[in-house]
């Protein structure tokens, strides 16, 4: 059975919406990427651009403005529900980890 499409979110999935929590351009997702993550992710424009317009088409985003090639995004409703289920998603692995090697959580 195939699973379910952003079911879970690679972390270029999740950090180009965590981006996008406020308005801004593809150029500056590619610029904000690394620096949040102390250069560990890194987004090429290929895929970018690919994410932005899957992201769109399921409702996650939406296009806020076009100036000429340039066109901005901001995250919607249904986008940060995604982002919500795989914070928590994640949550439960770094519990499970920790409840196995019996060490205390952050």
């Amino acid at each position: 059975m195939a699973r379910a499409k952003f079911q879970t979110l690679t972390e270029q999935m999740f950090y180009t919406l965590l981006c996008l929590k406020e308005e801004c351009y593809g150029m500056d997702i590619l610029d904000r990427v690394p620096a949040m993550t102390d250069h560990r992710v890194n987004v090429g424009s290929g895929t970018l651009y690919t994410l932005l317009e899957q992201f769109s088409e399921a409702g996650m985003i939406r296009e806020t403005k076009v100036e000429g090639r340039r066109r901005s995004y901001i995250l919607t409703e249904k986008g940060r529900e995604i982002l919500d289920k795989e914070c928590a998603r994640i949550s439960a692995q770094l519990a499970d980890y920790y409840k196995i090697f019996g060490k205390e959580e952050f």
